[in-house]
């Protein structure tokens, strides 16, 4: 309705250029749409670039951008109890390659 999903991905499109080295990238997501997208993000820039079609290999020295930090983290059952809104929240976070 409002293009979030299309303003987290320009904005997740940004993040390689800003991120410092070893800077971290932290996303919290309320939805599984926007979790979705930020786990293929960070699934995508972790692997580095792909070969373009017709070429074989990926050329030597193109290395990836981000390394993930990890599996998602989801509030524990005493957080939940605490605040019922974070039974919903998933964290996501990767790091910037030097």
């Amino acid at each position: 309705v409002n293009a979030e999903l299309e303003a987290l991905d320009a904005a997740l499109d940004q993040v390689p250029g800003i991120l410092a080295a070893e800077g971290r990238l932290a996303v919290i997501s309320f939805h599984s749409l926007a979790d979705r997208r930020v786990k293929r993000f960070i699934r995508a820039r972790s692997r580095g670039p792909t070969a373009p079609k017709g070429m074989p290999v990926v050329p030597p020295g193109a290395p990836a951008e981000l390394r993930s930090m990890g599996r998602a983290i989801r509030a524990g059952e005493d957080e939940v109890r605490s605040n019922p809104r974070a039974r919903s929240a998933v964290l996501r976070i990767a790091a910037r390659r030097p």
